[in-house]
């Protein structure tokens, strides 16, 4: 089997039959052998933030001689970046031949996309063996695939209004799905969320004893300075009597100390209690080493380009407050596609609150918003846009218009932000080379 043909088989097959819930995989998972009860390691939920904590997790792990598989999604451009072990995807052929292996176990399940994904990460990393595994949540927590994983360290990210036709409406319904990984007496990590929503986690933490470490409370960071080369910061964590000073992480943006004092606070719990050591000089090695593309990333300096794939209310929110921390003087020229089940009305207001003018498009994905709903949002803000067919049509129009208009007349500090959907950003990576 080719490839292209493996992938179109399991997106046909799988994607569409999507069913919260732990009952199918667990019986997957024990003809399989229960694989996941083989690992130990974190697992890391959270409306934002996830990815990049799962990142920084697995960089960390890495510098400390640790072998680990980590699982993420979705994936930016290749299927195969979900399955990472020591820092590479798995290869198409190894990949295949896993499946192919259980390819009848999955057919007489009836095995969503997910879950498939989910128990083929399991299975490939407890056949590697690896001491450590990074596991992020898919959606939500509670009846989440992975949430059949028994981790060492969870980690509960951030909170806040998405995927409300699965989770919820409210933030407080959110909390308790998102609570629901929490496991008996196994640590858990919270990040910086609203009071409504830790009140749900700290009773479910309470419930199964399990100790539980706030941010800002028991961990915190200070003295955060944000620039084109990076996050600094100073990180503490009083209990296990750790203060680094000065720490550097190479992913930009305010947010990003959090989520890197979230994954250090993962790690040193994890770190203690497989009584491993840990090493103030590979912690700050590990930081400046973090594999994550697409999250505030710059693709060009000539004009400056930049790729976010703030996708829900929050981190469109969060990306605001980036640039205009981070690129203060610029005109914001923004190309966006966003997913037609997310608030988009309210990103695109946010969008336009500062945008010069908008580059309306249309990503591939069969979830994404069309070009006139988002055109029509965006002229009731009385922002200029122009619109095209495609996000690589959008990027090229944007580019003309920026040279034509900044460089060469007026001289003006101008920047493309591309954003909306990870959808989004992944068609702008698969052209980057072309396009910068």
């Amino acid at each position: 089997m080719i490839f292209e043909k493996f992938l179109e088989q399991i997106y046909l097959r799988h994607s569409t039959n999507v069913k919260l819930g732990l009952d199918r995989i667990e019986k997957i998972l024990l003809a399989l052998g229960n694989p996941e009860k083989k690992l130990s390691g974190l697992h890391i939920a959270g409306t934002n933030g996830k990815g990049s904590v799962s990142a920084i997790s697995e960089s960390l792990l890495l510098s400390h001689d640790c072998t680990v598989g980590m699982n993420t999604s979705p994936h930016l451009i290749d299927y195969t970046e979900r399955f990472r072990v020591n820092g590479r995807d798995i290869s198409a052929d190894v990949l295949m031949k896993l499946y192919d292996k259980n390819f009848e176990l999955f057919e007489n399940e009836e095995a969503s996309f997910f879950e498939i994904t989910t128990a083929l990460a399991f299975k490939h990393f407890s056949d590697l063996e690896v001491d450590t595994a990074v596991i992020e949540v898919g959606l939500g927590g509670r009846l989440d695939g992975t949430n059949t994983f028994p981790p060492t360290v969870s980690v509960i990210c951030t909170i806040s209004l998405d995927h409300t036709k699965s989770l919820g409406d409210s933030i407080e319904k959110i909390a308790f799905e998102k609570a629901g990984i929490i496991k008996e007496k196994t640590p858990i990590v919270i990040g910086d969320i609203p009071k409504s929503a830790m009140q749900v986690i700290k009773e479910r933490a309470k419930s199964q004893k399990a100790e539980y470490f706030i941010y800002g409370k028991d961990f915190m960071i200070d003295n955060l300075v944000v620039s084109l080369k990076g996050t600094k910061f100073d990180y503490s964590f009083p209990k296990y009597g750790i203060k680094l000073k000065n720490l550097h992480v190479n992913l930009l943006g305010k947010h990003q100390a959090h989520n890197t004092a979230l994954a250090l606070t993962a790690f040193i719990i994890y770190m203690k209690t497989t009584k491993k050591k840990v090493s103030k000089t590979k912690i700050r090695k590990a930081l400046k080493q973090v594999n994550w593309k697409g999250r505030l990333e710059i693709l060009s300096d000539k004009p400056l380009v930049l790729i976010d794939g703030a996708h829900n209310e929050n981190g469109v929110s969060t990306l605001i407050e980036n640039l205009k921390s981070i690129f203060p003087g610029y005109k914001y020229h923004f190309v966006i596609s966003i997913l037609k089940d997310k608030n988009f009305e309210y990103m695109i207001k946010e969008i336009c609150s500062v945008a010069e003018i908008v580059y309306i498009s249309k990503n591939t994905s069969e979830r994404a918003a069309e070009v006139e709903e988002q055109a029509n949002l965006v002229s009731l803000c009385d922002t200029m846009y122009h619109t095209s067919e495609n996000i690589i049509e959008a990027v090229k129009t944007c580019q003309l218009d920026i040279f034509e208009r900044g460089i060469l007349k007026k001289k003006e500090k101008n920047m493309m932000i591309i954003t909306g959907s990870l959808y989004t950003i992944a068609e702008v990576l698969k052209h980057k080379n072309e396009l910068f």
